[in-house]
């Protein structure tokens, strides 16, 4: 017919089926309009390359979905939640721990809530410290990721706040011994710390500490954390994911925008990566929550038992640290505060002491004594807060302390000092094989060429009679 196309007929593109091509088409669609009339390619949500697709590539993300989960469950218990001291009437619980008790025992589903709300402080606490030491042992502090990095390192400080002000919140008397011992922690430090204590204690009643800590851990630190989350994501944005870490000292540290046209667009594939481990977090925050629900221990100022003061799992590691022979609170805070210090500052110390850190090189391989301080400070607080649950409030004599911390020194130094050295005499060694190979192969792909094939000439024809005979090849 003559409508029928001549020739063999084009076999179908590769790929999804036609059913996706039409959906994918649609969903690029939405998100072009969502960008270009809230000017979102301007400030946020790039692509990210195909690497990137692994969950060890996403803990930050972890930690913000995290954040968001204990912004809602906290907003929804503040429509129960009364933060008073004083009871109700003459000789009940005060209301905070009435209200709590409340929100356990009378609100439906209230006991899962509330227990999400703490599992999910543990959570959003846990995740930044795997986070940290994430980045930390991934050199990503390194350019052009200095101030990333001392933002990451103060939201990782405000969290812990959080922390330190919601634990009073319930008004137990668990929570107040401990929140009394992290003011006189607080006390010690000189000049700082009485003004940072009358911030939190007020009038130094009971009421005042309170209305406090609850001023604190619902307005205050919050928007200091949202403000520090926004900063924090907009420089990630700008300087994009860390490439893979590497021994290379000249592999490049960031992701252009021309990179950014190669691994595609944040809707649908990052947006629907993040939402399904999103997901799944909250489906695991809820299944433990459920099964494992929270107690509420007496309230503060009850006869029918004592408890001995002692903090969250995230704080009874400065808490031993108190109990250490010649280790005044004075002293503990300031190990802490130095610890701080030297981490805010990091980016720029391994640039004034480049030595320390495998200069421009990130993998952890190339970074031995960084390698050694994280295991070091990994161990360390991992035995402290098991120490302080075992034997809190208990003094512990400086021979005893002091053979701990040497044995940890010593089972971080000592595999590392092993293990470095035949590293780099295999590094080399690959290194010069490479290089061999490739001098062996330049001059064999100089003279082994594949023959160039010759275009086939016509075959002759009978020429006119005043035209010459065209020469013989």
């Amino acid at each position: 017919m003559a409508n029928e196309p001549s020739g063999p007929v084009p076999p179908p593109p590769a790929g999804p089926g036609p059913w996706r091509s039409p959906l994918n088409r649609s969903l690029d669609t939405v998100w072009k309009f969502i960008e270009n009339r809230a000017g979102i390619k301007t400030w946020a949500l790039r692509g990210q390359p195909a690497f990137t697709f692994n969950p060890s590539y996403w803990t930050g993300a972890f930690v913000a979905t995290a954040f968001l989960v204990q912004v809602l469950t906290g907003l929804l218990l503040l429509l129960y939640y009364v933060p008073s001291a004083s009871p109700a009437v003459a000789g009940a619980p005060p209301q905070a721990w009435a209200s709590t008790n409340y929100i356990i025992t009378s609100v439906p589903m209230g006991w899962l809530l509330l227990s999400s709300h703490l599992y999910g402080a543990y959570a959003t606490i846990f995740l930044a410290f795997v986070h940290f030491f994430r980045g930390f042992y991934t050199g990503v502090y390194k350019p052009p990721r200095e101030l990333s990095w001392m933002v990451g390192t103060l939201l990782l400080v405000a969290m812990l706040g959080m922390g330190f002000t919601g634990y009073l919140l319930p008004y137990t008397a668990l929570a107040v011994g401990a929140t009394n011992v992290g003011i006189s922690l607080t006390l010690s430090v000189p000049t700082l710390g009485p003004f940072a204590a009358r911030l939190l204690i007020s009038d130094g009643t009971h009421q005042g500490l309170l209305s406090r800590m609850f001023a604190l851990h619902v307005v205050v630190i919050p928007l200091a954390l949202a403000g520090l989350l926004y900063a924090h994501l907009s420089l990630f944005e700008s300087h994009g994911i860390a490439p893979k870490a590497t021994s290379d000292p000249r592999a490049k540290n960031t992701f252009t925008e021309e990179d950014d046209k190669k691994v595609g667009r944040f809707f649908p594939k990052v947006f629907l990566y993040m939402t399904k481990w999103g997901l799944l977090y909250v489906g695991m925050l809820l299944l433990i929550a459920a099964a494992w629900p929270w107690q509420l221990p007496v309230y503060f100022g009850s006869t029918t038992g004592a408890a001995s003061p002692e903090p969250d799992w995230y704080f009874l590691w400065l808490y031993k640290l108190a109990d250490f022979q010649y280790v005044t609170p004075a002293v503990a805070v300031g190990v802490v505060t130095a610890l701080v210090v030297f981490v805010l500052f990091l980016p720029w110390i391994v640039q004034i002491l480049p030595w320390l850190d495998g200069g421009k090189r990130r993998h952890p391989r190339d970074r031995p004594a960084m390698v050694f301080l994280a295991n070091f400070l990994v161990s360390f607080f991992i035995l402290m807060t098991i120490w302080g649950g075992i034997m809190p409030g208990v003094q512990i004599p400086a021979t005893i302390y002091g053979t701990y911390i040497a044995i940890l020194v010593a089972a971080n130094a000592v595999p590392l000092l092993i293990l470095y050295p035949l590293y780099k005499s295999n590094y080399r060694r690959r290194l010069l094989e490479r290089e061999l190979e490739r001098k062996s192969a330049a001059p064999a792909e100089g003279l082994v060429r594949a023959p160039t094939p010759l275009p086939s000439a016509p075959r002759p024809t009978a020429a006119p009679a005043n035209q010459e005979a065209a020469p013989r090849a």
